[in-house]
C-alpha cells in the first residue's frame, strides 16, 4: 500500500460512517445463531475443513490457523464471531470478522468463514454476510482515524458462488492473486546478490529485524499494512520451517540489517489434495532501499535448493498480478508457473 494512500482531508471514519444497528441473523433451517467460543475451535476447523475442501481443496485452514484467529487479543468472539448451528447441534456455517491492530494507512476490516457445501443454495450464507457486513462496519465506525476504511474478503476462482454473493452484497473485485508452482525436478539457478550482501539461514536471533524488514518491505504491496508484534508471533507458531527460510543480511546505518527474506510454511495436511510434497513462500520481500541488487533471485534460489534437498516435489506460493515491484516477472523467471487464482473484493468507505 502506498504511503500517501490517504488524502490529506479525509475526515475520521467515524465521521464518515455511521455504525449500523446489530443485524440478527435468521433462517429456517438453522436452529441457533449464536457467537463462538474458545471451546468450538476443534468444530470451527472440521467446518472449515469441510469448506475449503469444497473451494480450493488444495489448501486447507490448520488446526493451528483457526487456534490463531480464535485467541488473538483484539478478537472479541463475543461481538466478532457467529456461527449458524443445527438442531442436532452440528455447525452449519462460521463468520469470523477481524479488523487487524495496526493501521498505517488504511483501515481494514476481514471478513472470514463461509457455510458448509452441505448447506448451501438455501440462503444461509446471505444471512451470515450481512451479519458479518454489519459486524465490519460497526468496527470501522469504531474508529477515529483520517484513513480509508475497507471491508475485505478473499474468494477462490474455483467458487464462484462466493464471489457473486459478495458483488450481490455491493463489493467489487479490486486485485486477483495469482498462485505459482515450482516444479523442483527441473534446474534450479544459483544467483549471487551483489557484493556485500550475506545470505543466510532463518535463525531466532533474527526475529525482531526480520520483522522490521517485512514491515518496510510491504509498504508499497496492495492493501498491506504492518504486522503486530502478536501477529508475527502467531505466524511463526503456525507451520513456519525456518529450516528452509532465508534472509539476506547488509550493513546499513545501524549496523547489520535483514534486507531481504523469503520465509515458508510446510502443511503436510495439503499434500494429498495438491498431489505432490512441497513448501508454501509465505513472505517474500526486499527492502525498498536495496531493490535492484539480486537479493530476491538469491534468496529464490536457495530456498528451492534447500527444498529439492528435503526431498519435496514443488514450492507454491501467491502473488498480486498487480504488484507494483514486478514479482510475477520476477517468480516467472525463476522457474514458477500460474495455476489458479484468488479474488481480493472490497467495500471501501
Amino acid at each position: 500500500m502506498a504511503d500517501n494512500l490517504a488524502p490529506d482531508d479525509l475526515k475520521p471514519v467515524n465521521e464518515r460512517l455511521t455504525a449500523p444497528a446489530s443485524y440478527r441473523p435468521a433462517h429456517p433451517l438453522v436452529a441457533e445463531w449464536r457467537a463462538a467460543t474458545a471451546d468450538d475451535v476443534e468444530a470451527v476447523w472440521q467446518l472449515m475443513q469441510a469448506i475449503d475442501g469444497a473451494d480450493h481443496p488444495n489448501y486447507l485452514t490448520s488446526r493451528e490457523e483457526a487456534e490463531e484467529d480464535f485467541g488473538y487479543s483484539f478478537v472479541d468472539l463475543s461481538t466478532d464471531s457467529i456461527i449458524a448451528v443445527a438442531a442436532d447441534g452440528t455447525f452449519m456455517a462460521v463468520g469470523l470478522v477481524v479488523m487487524p491492530p495496526l493501521q498505517r494507512t488504511l483501515v481494514r476490516s476481514f471478513l472470514r468463514g463461509g457455510v458448509h457445501p452441505d448447506h448451501r443454495g438455501q440462503g444461509i450464507g446471505r444471512e451470515l454476510l450481512a451479519w458479518s457486513q454489519t459486524r465490519a462496519q460497526q468496527q470501522l465506525a469504531a474508529s477515529e482515524k483520517r484513513l480509508p476504511a475497507w471491508i475485505l474478503a478473499y474468494a477462490d476462482e474455483r467458487a464462484p458462488q462466493n464471489v457473486r454473493l459478495l458483488e450481490r452484497a455491493g463489493f467489487s473485485i479490486a486485485r486477483y492473486f495469482v498462485a505459482l508452482e515450482r516444479d523442483l525436478s527441473e534446474r534450479i539457478d544459483e544467483v549471487e546478490p551483489h557484493p556485500g550482501i550475506r545470505i543466510v539461514p532463518f535463525s531466532d536471533d533474527l526475529v525482531e529485524a526480520t520483522h522490521a524488514a517485512i514491515t518496510d518491505s510491504f509498504r508499497d504491496h496492495w492493501a498491506s499494512q504492518p504486522m503486530s508484534p502478536e501477529q508475527w508471533q502467531a505466524w511463526r507458531d503456525g507451520s513456519f520451517r525456518p529450516d528452509v527460510s532465508f534472509v539476506a543480511l547488509a550493513e546499513g546505518d545501524s549496523g547489520t540489517e535483514v534486507v531481504g527474506f523469503v520465509l515458508c510454511q510446510v502443511n503436510e495436511d495439503d499434500w494429498t489434495a495438491q498431489g505432490f510434497t512441497g513448501a508454501y513462500i509465505g513472505f517474500v520481500g526486499t527492502r525498498r532501499a536495496w531493490r535492484g541488487r539480486r537479493i530476491a533471485p538469491s534468496l529464490l534460489g536457495r530456498v528451492l535448493r534447500a527444498c529439492a534437498d528435503q526431498g519435496w516435489e514443488r514450492v507454491t506460493l501467491d502473488v498480486d498480478s498487480e504488484s507494483p515491484t514486478g514479482a510475477l516477472g520476477l517468480y516467472t523467471r525463476s522457474g514458477f508457473r500460474p495455476t489458479t487464482s484468488e479474488l481480493a473484493l472490497t467495500r471501501e468507505f
